[in-house]
């Protein structure tokens, strides 16, 4: 099979394409025939020598597949979910590489069956970017129904599963992105939109009981005086591989 690797960290040029043999999945793993991978920040990371979870060279690029995406080839031992021929998508392992090639082994633990409704293109794009938007949300923030969230960055991939994760969850969600995003943002859910570029756009945000930010800089020390007086805890979300990510929520004894 031939796959995009890296033998050394370096500048784009130390990519180069190799013929491999078909890996083994091993127990709890999964051979997958790809079909589309996403080429993402990490992956310019991963080949600088900067990330922190991926392995020393010669290793393989890529972590976000969809067949991954892509189609089952072969289970390994200890795999009860996934059978030979199903559509899956996902990361391919805790290390997030190894998805850029014509099979991977990602691990069953960080897969899913895709749904019918995606293409293997679209399920590709999917899984850091919406997870790490659903950690934000649920695993840090724990939102309920009837809370306010300021989002900065509505109009990127991050923020945009963001907006529409909070608005199905039942969120007042105010929105902050460039001009040319607001409409998009408001389409995905948003009740309110706002240009960051606009003079002095925090005036109209209204108070708000938690704050995702995934743009940092002037934008998020403009919003902190929006945040409702119980918020008194600050947390970064540490399991998307390309950026950090600030959220701000309510203190409870059972987030930390």
């Amino acid at each position: 099979m031939k796959a995009a690797r890296i033998n050394k960290f370096g500048p784009p040029e130390v990519v180069v394409i190799e013929d491999l043999s078909r890996p083994n999945p091993g127990a709890g793993g999964l051979l997958v025939r790809v079909r589309a991978a996403r080429v993402a920040p990490w992956d310019a990371i991963t080949r600088e020598g900067k990330s922190k979870v991926s392995p020393p060279p010669p290793l393989t690029l890529g972590s976000d597949l969809s067949g991954i995406s892509g189609i089952v080839e072969e289970v390994g031992a200890g795999v009860t979910d996934f059978r030979v021929g199903h559509d899956v998508y996902g990361v391919t392992n805790a290390q997030f590489c190894g998805a850029h090639a014509e099979f991977a082994v990602a691990s069953a633990g960080m897969v899913a069956k895709k749904p019918r409704s995606l293409s293997h293109l679209e399920g590709a794009s999917v899984p850091v970017v919406a997870v790490t938007a659903w950690q934000m949300l649920f695993e840090y923030a724990h939102v309920v129904a009837g809370q306010s969230v300021l989002i900065l960055g509505a109009g990127g991939n991050v923020g945009a599963y963001a907006v529409q994760f909070a608005a199905r969850t039942g969120l007042d969600t105010v929105a902050i992105a460039g001009s040319k995003d607001l409409d998009f943002a408001w389409s995905l859910g948003a009740k309110t939109t706002l240009d960051y570029r606009a003079v002095n756009f925090e005036e109209a945000i209204p108070p708000v009981d938690v704050l995702i930010d995934t743009v940092g800089g002037e934008t998020l020390e403009r919003s902190f005086g929006k945040l409702n007086p119980a918020v008194s805890w600050f947390r970064w979300s540490p399991q998307s591989p390309c950026h950090d990510v600030l959220v701000c929520a309510p203190y409870s004894s059972t987030q930390m």
